[in-house]
């Protein structure tokens, strides 16, 4: 299973604000029960199947062309670890594991 991070900026917009943008990138996920994702204020990341989350950026990408993007800046990391499992939420409580206390809370 992959977890991907995924930036989608659009450009030729004639508005300095994405929200919009973004909130429909957001109604493509939604559509895709089979992925995991989270919102979060650069990316969004996205757990699944590696085909699966292609095939769902190449949706946002053709939401937001509709939505009247000109132009579409996109980011994409990829992380696809074969070996074991690790959600989203288990790589983020390894390193607040690894806090100790020293600011956990701040992050809990």
């Amino acid at each position: 299973m992959a977890m991907v991070a995924v930036s989608i900026s659009p450009i030729g917009t004639g508005e300095t604000s994405v929200s919009r943008f973004v909130a429909e990138a957001q109604r493509v996920l939604a559509r895709h029960p089979e992925l995991t994702y989270r919102l979060d204020p650069m990316f969004t990341t996205i757990e699944g199947d590696l085909s699966h989350i292609f095939a769902a950026i190449q949706e946002m990408h053709e939401a937001l062309v509709a939505m009247g993007a000109k132009r579409l800046s996109t980011v994409i990391k990829i992380d696809d670890r074969r070996d074991v499992y690790h959600s989203m939420d288990d790589k983020v409580a390894a390193v607040l594991s690894k806090l100790n206390g020293e600011g956990a809370s701040e992050w809990e």
